[in-house]
């Protein structure tokens, strides 16, 4: 149940895109000729003026079906002659039309989160923006792999209720920097971590656990370490006026991270040094969607906006068959006063379409691995 809804909010996060095509290509006079939802073959359709609205049968997004957006050299007669057709209006308004879903999806995103802080969301209490945080816990942000703690069975997003080795104790409620000092002084001693966990039944309900780590060396310059680490977390909620500004931070700091992780990543391919075990395909990202769902609101909005503004950033790369493919073509043309050839258009994008297959065909296969191998 949990993986159809989070199928659902993936659906969901495609037809945002194509909606924003279909309301800026109405808005500027473009004839829209369909808007569907899922893939052919068709279920059921209507049509209200001149768009039709259809209902397909392959459970993969969306599309819409503007008039005269095939590349300008193929164009019918009358595509090239109708003035409400997509290849007639200036190339400002083309541009418009193409970005427009990528602009959908960055204020989805936005919303979204603005929707998350509404309710509340944890946050560190360090955090750049309005607002203040409350509740605030010791918790686990990261765990290194094959660390003392990972081995252990530590987990990020455990809260740490108190810790303890053979001579000494931590006090109850003490901050992050409390605890990495004590680990630091009691370096040479198992330390026993005390942790709220949350249940399989939901975040709301957490699990008291208990756990032995040995601090090695390695892990961290000039002392021995256990491989976490650690933030005091509580929660930001906000009145609506306020959670639209800091969604719109945290937004901004999503597209940030993701953009320099997308840059990194391209240079490590570039250098032969990428490794795309790391990276989640759409198996994983069902997977994770699932969990997120099971969680909670508050998970599933996090998530949810994250994929929609990796949509956003992967659309607008300037690759033949993306919308950023579509925006280079559009300059281009009009810088040369005349249409691409359409055999280079159809080449560059068949090209394009079968090193993006290639890849989500190597993340796939590492998605299926992490799922069948042994616990």
């Amino acid at each position: 149940m949990f993986l159809v809804i989070f199928i659902f909010l993936l659906v969901l996060l495609i037809l945002v895109h194509e909606f924003g095509h279909f309301i800026v290509a109405k808005a500027f006079g473009i004839r829209v000729d369909e808007f569907g939802i899922f893939f052919p073959p068709k279920l059921w359709s209507v049509k209200y003026g001149e768009t039709e609205y259809s209902l397909n049968a392959l459970p993969f997004g969306g599309f819409v079906r503007i008039f005269g957006e095939s590349h300008s050299a193929n164009a019918s007669r009358d595509e090239q002659t109708n003035s409400r057709s997509f290849i007639n209006k200036p190339r400002f308004v083309q541009a418009a039309v193409i970005i427009a879903g990528v602009f959908f999806n960055f204020l989805f995103a936005w919303l979204a989160l603005s929707a998350g802080y509404m309710v509340g969301i944890p946050t560190s209490v360090e955090h750049i923006g309005v607002g203040e945080v409350h509740g605030a816990h010791t918790t686990i942000t990261a765990v290194l792999p094959g660390s003392p703690a990972e081995q252990a069975g530590i987990r990020a997003g455990d809260q740490v209720e108190a810790a303890h080795t053979g001579t000494a104790e931590l006090a109850l409620g003490a901050s992050a920097d409390a605890l990495q000092q004590f680990i630091l002084v009691h370096q040479d001693e198992s330390v026993v971590l005390s942790v709220l966990r949350p249940s399989s039944l939901g975040a709301s309900n957490k699990e008291a656990r208990n756990f032995l780590a040995k601090p090695v060396e390695g892990l961290a310059q000039g002392h021995k370490a256990i491989g976490i680490e650690l933030d005091d977390i509580g929660v930001l909620q906000l009145p609506p006026h306020l959670a639209l500004v800091q969604g719109a931070i945290l937004g901004k700091e999503m597209t940030v991270a993701i953009m320099g992780g997308l840059v990194g990543l391209v240079s490590q391919i570039f250098s032969g040094t990428a490794n795309l075990a790391g990276i989640a395909g759409p198996i994983g990202i069902v997977g994770l969607g699932g969990e997120a769902v099971r969680q909670g609101f508050v998970a599933t909005i996090l998530l949810t906006s994250l994929i929609s503004i990796n949509l956003a950033i992967i659309n607008v790369l300037p690759i033949p068959g993306l919308d950023g493919g579509r925006l280079l073509f559009i300059a281009i043309e009009s810088i040369i006063r005349r249409p691409i050839s359409e055999r280079l258009a159809t080449r560059l994008t068949i090209a394009s379409f079968a090193l993006l297959a290639t890849l989500m065909l190597v993340v796939s296969w590492h998605d299926i691995i992490r799922l069948v191998k042994p616990v």
